[in-house]
């Protein structure tokens, strides 16, 4: 585990030289019941979609099976949680007219949910909703829509998403798309085209967040370039301690400082660990190797002999561990770089196949605030990075809106504004 010996003097001074477990745990309870946390994605709905069918409509969702599901309330509630960004993704490879059918099924669900744990649940579009909902003891709930693909090319879905509910759009999910690059598919424009430049224009405007979690360095770049409003991360990490491109470069997280917006760290295990990255990216090789279509593949044909090849190969490279400690890494790192200011959590709970050790569910961020606090963390800034600084970014984007509230709403299309 690489040890960050980069924290401030002043956080430093402000935290005592050695604090029992037990004198932790209570700090972070206090910090916890002052400031609930705000997560910055968690994907309930897309995995009681695919779990529950339709069953999600009526499922009781106050205790659900942890080997199933990351999230429940009774889970929640123990995790401090007072704030979420619920995911409402869907398939990036769908066509448009699709996407934005199954977008709106996956708010219907949200709101839904919502409605039927009024006392548990409260929708939420600004900072003021926020802090109102967490003063009756509920969940403040925002929506964020996945992928800039689900507007299918049109600002009207845009703002029909916003009256719905929504507090940010990703610019793109897995695949590029007609007006923006994604950091895990080729690049076709360079960053933002005229269009996406518009995207983000509209999304100051109308005071939803604009989230470049999946898109490539470039589309990062052009994004803080226009955005009259501080940006998020919902869902990302350091680029400098994983390699992955859907991480935040140095460069980039020195811009995002400028911008006043914030990296919400993801739990991935590939964006948490290199060594873990790399061993993913070889153990895809491999089974690629053996079934590889339609002519060659070592064991082509023979899944017998494919699963014990592979059975073997995991043998001899075993997959790296990725760790709480790891996660807390990414914070630090950021917090480094960019400022304290500029951090924030972004699980990506309930989208993941695997999770880092100690962080198995959502009753799990009382730990790793605890592991912060034991490397030195004052009160005040866990309290910023559970949820202070996502309210502010949030608050920020609320007066960059109200700055350009006499502009008539987006309405060039695609094909207008690029010529394609």
């Amino acid at each position: 585990m690489k040890t960050f010996l980069f924290l401030a003097p002043l956080l430093l001074a402000t935290a005592p030289a050695y604090a029992a477990p037990s004198d932790i745990d209570a700090r972070v309870a206090r910090v916890l019941k002052d400031t609930p946390l705000i997560d910055g994605h968690n994907d309930w709905a897309e995995t009681l979609v695919g779990r529950a069918g339709d069953a999600r409509w009526t499922v009781d969702l106050t205790t659900l099976d942890p080997a199933k599901y990351d999230t429940d309330i009774t889970r929640l509630r123990k995790g401090g949680v007072g704030g979420q960004f619920w995911s409402v993704y869907v398939d990036a490879s769908l066509p448009g007219p699709q996407q934005v059918e199954a977008t709106l099924e996956q708010i219907g669900l949200m709101q839904q949910i919502f409605a039927r744990y009024p006392n548990v649940f409260e929708a939420a579009t600004t900072a003021a909703d926020v802090r109102r909902i967490q003063a009756k003891g509920r969940i403040a709930s925002l929506l964020g829509v996945e992928g800039g693909g689900q507007i299918d090319g049109k600002f009207a879905v845009l703002r029909a998403y916003r009256q719905l509910g929504a507090s940010y759009l990703t610019l793109t999910h897995s695949r590029t798309i007609a007006w923006a690059d994604s950091a895990t598919d080729d690049p076709k424009h360079g960053g933002l085209t005229k269009f996406g430049e518009a995207v983000v224009h509209e999304l100051n405007r109308l005071g939803m967040l604009v989230d470049l979690s999946h898109v490539n360095e470039a589309t990062m770049r052009a994004a803080l370039r226009v955005s009259s409003a501080p940006v998020i991360f919902s869902h990302s990490s350091a680029r400098a301690l994983c390699d992955h491109p859907r991480n935040v470069s140095d460069a980039v997280l020195k811009l995002l400082a400028a911008n006043g917006g914030i990296v919400m760290v993801n739990f991935a295990p590939s964006y948490v660990s290199e060594q873990r990255r790399l061993w993913e990216a070889a153990h895809n090789g491999e089974i690629a190797s053996y079934n590889a279509p339609p002519f060659g593949g070592l064991y082509i044909g023979q899944p017998d002999k494919a699963k014990a090849a592979l059975a073997a190969w995991e043998l001899a490279h075993p997959k790296p561990a990725v760790t709480l400690t790891m996660v807390a890494d990414h914070i630090d790192h950021i917090a480094k770089v960019a400022g304290i200011d500029h951090v924030g959590i972004g699980s990506d709970f309930d989208g993941l196949s695997e999770l880092p050790q100690g962080l198995d569910g959502v009753e799990t961020y009382p730990a790793l605030l605890a592991e912060l606090a034991r490397r030195g963390w004052s009160d005040r800034d866990l309290a910023k990075l559970a949820g202070g600084n996502i309210m502010r970014v949030m608050a920020g984007a609320e007066r960059a809106a109200l700055a350009l509230k006499g502009e008539p709403a987006a309405t060039a299309t695609i094909a207008q504004l690029d010529g394609t």
